[in-house]
């Protein structure tokens, strides 16, 4: 047992050598007024922080998890506690433990403790954590587990990610693409997000459900995520396309994301999948890293049937979203897809109080993560559309209790909250849903900042493509502010600012490029096919000399010709114009794919 200093309640450490030099961290019983008091101690090499609280002092490892301290000693959750969740374990600096001596009473029958000592060891034994304790009361030993935790493993998660939408909002980039397959970011594709996240989490069965336009998606998956030293293990990618079966209801193709989701049910039963216990639907459009992992670990800490991540947004923004109000345990209590005026007032003002409460409760405030200054400028919380069933839940949701709903967001999620337990998580990194044009460029156009809120760039979890193969860009007498330049570009004597050019793009001399989302080329013209194109009046892919573009989204292929100016100087907000290769949607000009826009032409 520890040394006699040990019970002193004294910020020292003791002296571990009297005891040995092995042994596990300690719990010495203490009568000590209430306060709290902190001390490191060391074992073998390994630095154990402390809490002494009242009644006990906890010296735990750095992997510990926090319980909750209750009637009947420690249950499952994290309730009372600000901590961060990761894999499994916390990393925490103690343990603040009450009620345990009135649990220890209760189940030993021992009206007074006296000082004595616990001896925890932390064992991992079949996907759990478990706290096993030896509780010496005077000459009496118990052996108590305090806490049995669950560690999410990904082997038992499997992923849906949804990329069959019309793509509507993204029009006209969606005219011949679906939605997952436009390009973001010089070189990726929307499909890559989710996909990476997938793999960066250690989730390897992955379906993706598909639709509209779905062509070059298949094509892009099949590319980047079958081969390509990119190793699955026993999971697989599978394109999962809408189709028609016999009879009246497989006529159909996909009425909405639960109808997706559950004509593909059926796939469930298969012998491959008998381990998933819990099934993560993600949207193809959006753009934000993520370790579904804390989620799924989130998930199975609160005992939830569905777990909704959600993010704080204002009020310009809230009706684009499916809106919640949350509980103080963070469960879901309502769910409104997309309200507007009077309904959206509602949540906002309802939800305010709410957070007044929450800020009376110091524990409760941290567990929600938001200040005062936060709710007051953020005052809505947002569904990402990212959600986690547990597999029998969805099963019976979408086939047994609402076998005809068709929408998660609208239909399903807000039927649930009264029989099934419905938490929030809340995410609080960089999140952006490119769900109307507008968003799609101004998230393009802020990766070019120094200081982006979101950066592709980081080697430990980083996101795939499709290998390209393609030689470094070639500039010549360039002049270049706050851009992103992809690989394969010709860059002639050209001014680029506050832009986006993509792969294989071709600038020539005196061409100016700002505030512009240049998609790029499928395919290389060579030096002799150009100069023949342009013998013949034709134009080349790319851009022509001495052309002016500001604020536009120039798409795939398309050729501009020379002394071209597109600036939308008169501010039109909306115009159709396809018969002259070009749109403009929220004062945003987009030239189309392959369109060709005449030597000389003003926009």
């Amino acid at each position: 047992m520890p040394p006699a200093s040990f019970f002193s309640g004294q910020k020292t450490s003791p002296d571990w050598t009297e005891m040995g030099s092995t042994g596990p961290p300690f719990i010495p019983f203490v009568r000590s007024p209430p306060s709290v008091r902190y001390g490191n101690t060391w074992v073998d090499g390994r630095v154990f922080e402390s809490v002494v609280m009242d009644s006990c002092l906890a010296n735990m490892g750095t992997r510990t998890h926090f319980p909750i301290a209750g009637k009947i000693g420690f249950a499952n959750g994290d309730s009372g506690f600000g901590v961060e969740n990761r894999r499994g374990t916390v990393k925490g600096k103690g343990l603040m433990i009450n009620g345990l001596s009135r649990s220890l009473r209760a189940d030993t029958g021992v009206r007074g403790i006296r000082p004595g000592v616990i001896s925890s060891v932390m064992t991992s034994d079949n996907g759990r954590d478990t706290i096993s304790t030896n509780v010496r009361i005077g000459l009496q030993t118990e052996q108590i587990r305090i806490y049995e935790k669950q560690v999410a493993e990904p082997k038992n998660v499997a992923s849906i990610i949804l990329g069959g939408g019309a793509g509507t909002q993204l029009f006209p980039l969606t005219s011949r693409t679906a939605t997952p397959a436009v390009p973001v970011g010089g070189c990726y594709k929307l499909i890559d997000i989710p996909m990476s996240n997938c793999i960066n989490s250690g989730i390897n069965k992955i379906f993706v459900l598909t639709q509209f336009n779905s062509a070059s998606l298949h094509r892009h998956i099949s590319r980047t995520y079958h081969g390509n030293a990119i190793n699955f293990g026993d999971g697989f990618v599978e394109v999962l396309a809408a189709t028609q079966t016999p009879g009246e209801a497989g006529m159909n193709w996909f009425q909405g994301t639960a109808d997706a989701v559950r004509q593909f049910l059926w796939l469930f039963e298969d012998a491959r999948n008998k381990e998933i216990e819990n099934i993560l639907i993600l949207s193809g459009d959006q753009l934000y890293r993520m370790d579904y992992m804390d989620f799924v670990q989130n998930h199975i800490d609160r005992n939830a049937d569905i777990t909704v991540s959600c993010v704080p947004v204002g009020e310009s923004r809230a009706s684009d979203y499916g809106l919640m109000k949350i509980d103080s345990t963070g469960r879901v209590s309502q769910f409104y897809e997309k309200p507007k005026s009077a309904d959206l007032k509602a949540m906002a003002s309802s939800y305010s109080d709410l957070l007044l409460t929450f800020l009376a409760l110091e524990v409760d405030t941290r567990r929600l993560g938001l200040s005062r200054e936060e709710a007051v400028v953020n005052p809505y919380i947002a569904s990402m559309g990212v959600y986690l069933f547990k597999t029998d839940v969805l099963l019976e949701l979408l086939t047994q209790r609402y076998p005809t709903a068709n929408d998660f967001g609208s239909e399903i999620l807000p039927s649930a909250l009264n029989q099934h337990n419905v938490q929030a998580y809340l995410f609080r990194d960089y999140w952006e849903d490119i769900g109307t044009l507008k968003s799609f460029y101004d998230a393009n156009l802020a990766l070019t900042k120094e200081s982006s809120k979101f950066q592709f760039y980081d080697p430990k979890t980083p996101f795939f493509t499709s290998p390209r193969f393609l030689p470094p860009t070639k500039m010549d007498n360039c002049k270049i502010k706050d851009a992103i330049i992809s690989h394969g570009c010709f860059l002639r004597e050209c001014t680029i600012e506050h832009s986006i050019v993509g792969e294989r793009s071709r600038l020539d001399s005196g061409v100016e490029l700002k505030d512009t989302l240049m998609m790029g080329a499928d395919s290389y013209q060579t030096e002799l096919e150009i100069a023949s194109l342009l013998a013949e009046g034709e134009m080349p892919i790319g851009v022509g000399r001495n052309t002016k573009i500001r604020n536009c989204i120039i798409d795939k292929n398309a050729k501009i010709g020379n002394d071209v100016i597109i600036m939308n100087k008169d501010g039109v907000q909306e115009a159709d114009r396809s018969s002259e290769g070009f749109y403009i949607r929220s004062g945003i000009t987009v030239i189309l794919e392959k369109a060709k826009i005449k030597d000389g032409t003003v926009i």
